[in-house]
């Protein structure tokens, strides 16, 4: 077996327990033993799939074999199957180290400018931009499109990281957390396409609306727990008596 393949295969194992693990948390109590267990579960094994996924992305752009070779548009390939693996990788353990990171630091967003955390998210923005210049130099609005994505939620991760805590939203932190794991399954599922769809059904690999189902469906969980984590007002809906 290449390299290559072992990868593959260590790749997809570590991915399934993610892609499986993801949604126990979505759907158990939160803070419960099942969520945190679960969760914990989730973010190692998108990290374990993100690693790899940007070994094979460094053996698709430098290897000395040529991969998938019926796909003749090769500098294409090479966005899609080399930089922008390359940047989901990248992303997904940025979200998955962030999400776990707003957990392990509660209330305290010191620790979050520590240069540890603000390495990761720097190469998340690094490979963001290029992968983001790549997709307009070779025409193709899939990699600009989740280039921005990236970059939006690395930006939103600093304004959080910097800015001074207000008292009244001592648990902002928990708004932060879901966003950053609900961020993480996005990149995986995206990322996860991008490898699967090639070998199940090659012809629509290029398919913007496909590789759009997981922005779509995350997105969506996002402004759910937006809503359901923001603080409740004291006294909402209570009316004056005159």
């Amino acid at each position: 077996m290449h390299v290559f393949e072992a990868l593959v295969v260590v790749h997809v194992i570590a991915g399934t327990i993610g892609l499986v693990a993801f949604w126990v948390p979505i759907a158990a109590r939160k803070g419960g033993k099942a969520h945190r267990k679960w969760g914990k579960a989730a973010c190692y094994g998108f990290i374990g799939a993100g690693a790899l996924a940007i070994a094979m992305a460094l053996l698709s752009l430098y290897g000395p074999e040529q991969r998938i070779p019926s796909i003749t548009d090769r500098e294409l390939f090479a966005g899609l199957f080399g930089w922008m693996m390359l940047y989901l990788g990248l992303l997904t353990i940025g979200f998955a180290d962030y999400g776990l990171a707003t957990v392990k630091h509660g209330r305290k967003r010191v620790p979050l400018r520590a240069a540890r955390y603000q390495a990761v998210m720097a190469a998340v923005v690094l490979s963001a931009l290029w992968c983001g210049y790549f997709g307009f130099r070779v025409g193709h609005p899939l990699m600009v499109l989740v280039a921005g994505v990236g970059l939006i939620a690395m930006l939103m991760q600093q304004l959080f990281i910097w800015r001074a805590q207000p008292s009244a939203a001592p648990m902002a932190y928990v708004g932060e957390h879901f966003r950053a794991l609900i961020g993480m399954g996005i990149s995986a599922y995206t990322a996860f396409l991008s490898v699967g769809l090639i070998r199940l059904v090659p012809e629509q690999v290029f398919n913007p609306l496909i590789w759009a189902g997981p922005s779509v469906i995350g997105v969506g969980l996002i402004i759910y727990f937006t809503i359901q984590t923001k603080p409740k007002v004291k006294g909402a809906g209570a009316r004056k008596v005159a």
